[in-house]
């Protein structure tokens, strides 16, 4: 039976629009629409239970799962929504023990979610750019108990001379320009490995796609995933009038090898074996020179 103790993650669960998560701390408390949640209340109760405001309104103390922290973490950029991480995971195969190549860090919502798949043999190492939005990463990284499985550099590998990785299992872009990397993530990736790119829009996905034939790229694939929610009750159940609707396009591909250098010298044949230009002298016999013979 799981006890809620200091420092225990918590979330403070009203309803599906109103819920709180929180370190739970002896001396904190905050106030809400419905009344003071005090954080000493929620010591020694199970996880589970439910805790009464001064308004007389309850709310549930549930164990956070990686889907909260993702939902809940700070905002530095545009995060990569649930919906689409599932779809992710299960398409490139992403389990415990793999090394995961991440191009674009953001506010660590991929990365969290990814490194929290991979533990404990894995690991995610993350390149950024920007020092500010990596500070909020890994703040967010921190607060969902994976910076142990993550290693964020600051790093353009669109303009490093060096590689600082081989054999990666996957490869994860969110980038306005992914077809740029391509070139270099292929050397990182292991033979089959995989690209996941994030692209907000159709232009991105046309060039990328073009990118990912001629860098010998195969199985690709582009979807656009749509969540729906149903406001199931009894007697009057509906779809929801709120939801979460277009978010990004993603395209997955594997690396292959199309063989074109070798089939280009199995198409060319061997110098000796190429006929001469030239075309052979042949000596024309004349009726004088039959004569005379006889």
């Amino acid at each position: 039976m799981a006890k809620i103790k200091q420092n225990s993650p918590v979330l403070f669960f009203y309803n599906n629009s109103k819920k709180w998560l929180a370190k739970i701390s002896k001396k904190e408390s905050f106030h809400t629409h419905i009344g003071v949640i005090k954080h000493s209340d929620a010591i020694g109760k199970e996880y589970g239970s439910r805790l009464t405001t001064n308004k007389d309104k309850y709310v549930y103390l549930l164990e956070p799962t990686m889907y909260d922290y993702v939902m809940k973490i700070q905002h530095g950029t545009q995060i990569v929504y649930p919906k689409d991480l599932g779809y992710i995971v299960a398409r490139a195969g992403i389990g415990d023990g793999q090394k995961i190549l991440e191009i674009g860090t953001g506010s660590g919502s991929l990365t969290s979610f990814v490194a929290n798949i991979v533990k404990p043999r894995g690991h995610v190492y993350t390149f950024d750019v920007d020092e500010n939005f990596m500070k909020i990463a890994e703040k967010n990284i921190k607060k969902a108990g994976v910076s142990k499985y993550v290693t964020q550099q600051n790093l353009d590998l669109k303009t490093a001379k060096t590689l600082p990785l081989s054999d990666m299992d996957v490869a994860l872009i969110d980038l306005g320009d992914p077809w740029i990397v391509i070139p270099k993530v292929r050397q990182m990736l292991k033979g089959s490995g995989s690209i996941f790119a994030i692209c907000p829009t159709m232009n991105q996905l046309e060039k990328l796609t073009t990118a990912l034939v001629e860098n010998e790229f195969t199985d690709i694939e582009s979807t656009e995933h749509i969540i729906r929610t149903i406001e199931a009750r009894e007697g009057k159940t509906r779809h929801s009038f709120q939801g979460i609707g277009h978010t990004t396009y993603l395209c997955f591909a594997r690396k292959a090898f199309f063989d074109r250098q070798l089939r280009k010298s199995v198409e060319k044949p061997p110098a000796d074996k190429i006929p001469s230009k030239t075309p052979k002298k042949t000596t024309k016999r004349t009726k004088k020179s039959t004569k005379k013979s006889l």
